[in-house]
């Protein structure tokens, strides 16, 4: 029995010495080719991210172009709105400024045909305006066309 057990040792130890030499032999093949699979691995995660960065990039300046050209639209929208109601404002002040001369020339050719052959009344606006005069000086020409200086002083 001990001489089984000793033999049972001595199997046992040969065969982990065997396994470790074969997990060493392996280990030594095994790992370069785990190195290049993992660089792939790497590489081709890398390029994914690249590609889902490029396209997001992409597709974020599609947005901002598209947004950018929404922008213009509406600038040019509002500039053309801003123009037509300008040239609304102009002409309808146009509109109203021919309408108060209208009315004015019209007030003209009533005031002028009242004041026609109405010498009277010309006279007393005449002298209610030199009663109102607060000491001004009036100046009458004469025949010669030259004005009668300070005929008496203005107290």
């Amino acid at each position: 029995m001990y001489q089984n057990r000793q033999a049972l040792a001595l199997g046992s130890l040969i065969f982990f010495a065997f396994a470790f030499v074969a997990f060493i032999l392996l280990a030594l093949w095994g790992w370069p080719k785990y190195k290049i699979y993992r660089m792939e691995a790497d590489g081709l995660a890398a390029l994914r991210e690249a590609e889902w960065t490029k396209k997001i990039l992409i597709e974020e300046a599609k947005a901002k172009e598209q947004a950018s050209l929404l922008q213009a639209k509406a600038q040019v929208t509002l500039a053309e709105a801003e123009g037509r109601a300008t040239i609304a404002r102009a002409k309808a002040e146009g509109q109203a400024d021919i309408e108060r001369a209208k009315a004015a020339a019209e007030a003209n050719k009533i005031i002028g045909a009242s004041l026609k052959d109405n010498e009277a009344y010309l006279r007393y606006v005449w002298i209610k305006g030199l009663q109102d005069g607060n000491g001004e000086r009036i100046y009458i020409p004469t025949e010669a066309g030259l004005p009668i200086l300070e005929a008496g002083k203005a107290k």
